[in-house]
């Protein structure tokens, strides 16, 4: 059923998420490198996590040809997953940030596990559907990802980036027809839509009420507002946020009549 919600709520959301920030600031991060164990260190923010570098290929044959080259490379199968349409089903049922993949050695990871941000899961759910095989290789430094993207890319993967425009542009000429019928320019508040469609589609904030998400999209909305000061950035944001609730809606009525 689709999600409604009032603008005029995230002005009290975006109040508490700045009082939130002014207690975080300056809490220090660290690395694998600094040799702090999590529970020694509770108010430090972690970022040792290994780097997930992604392609997506035309077919799962050149998808698999390119795990074969990434193998003979010396990269261990555990840091190596094929995501296939075999898993799409698992992979957009709702969850904390989490999906499931199939690492190429043949066990099990759910995407946080394999490095996946949350907010691309919906591009490569699309590049599946479209029949598109989709690697994941995690990198333990800048210098190994930039390796395995130079490598993907020599085997003729295309980046996550590009992926997503793609997704965007096959979208495009509905969304601006629809928002249009609310009396705004398209042209100028696209990216603010888009950016709430695809906030909509984070495994996060699927398939719950606004109030469960309302903290997540006030701070993603004073982000906007940092990065834009004196835009109209709030009401596009919203409409798209709505409008990625009901793709998603409509993605889980057509998977579930299948």
């Amino acid at each position: 059923m689709p999600i409604h919600f009032s603008l005029g709520l995230f002005g009290a959301r975006l109040s508490q998420k700045r009082e939130h920030s002014e207690k975080t600031q300056g809490v220090p991060e660290y690395s694998c490198n600094d040799n702090h164990e999590l529970a020694g260190a509770p108010h430090r923010r972690r970022r040792c996590e290994m780097q997930a570098v992604t392609g997506v290929f035309l077919s799962q044959k050149e998808a698999e040809q390119a795990i074969r080259k990434l193998r003979a490379g010396g990269l261990p199968a555990a840091r190596i997953t094929l995501l296939t349409l075999g898993m799409l089903s698992a992979a957009v049922l709702p969850a904390a940030d989490a999906g499931v993949g199939t690492v190429a050695g043949g066990s099990s990871k759910d995407f946080v596990t394999l490095g996946l941000p949350g907010d691309e899961i919906f591009v490569y759910e699309d590049a599946l559907r479209r029949g598109r095989g989709v690697v994941i290789a995690l990198a333990e430094d800048d210098a190994a990802e930039a390796a395995l993207r130079k490598s993907l890319h020599e085997e003729g993967a295309q980046a996550s980036d590009a992926a997503r425009e793609q997704w965007r542009i096959g979208l495009r000429s509905a969304e601006q027809e629809h928002y249009l019928k609310s009396g705004r320019q398209f042209g100028e508040d696209e990216k603010f839509y888009f950016l709430g469609f695809e906030s909509a589609l984070q495994a996060r904030n699927r398939c719950k009420e606004f109030d469960q998400v309302a903290s997540e999209m006030a701070s993603a909305l004073e982000e906007l507002q940092r990065q834009y000061p004196g835009v109209a950035v709030e009401e596009p944001f919203a409409r798209g946020y709505q409008r990625g609730r009901e793709y998603y809606q409509r993605l889980c009525d057509e998977s579930t009549t299948a």
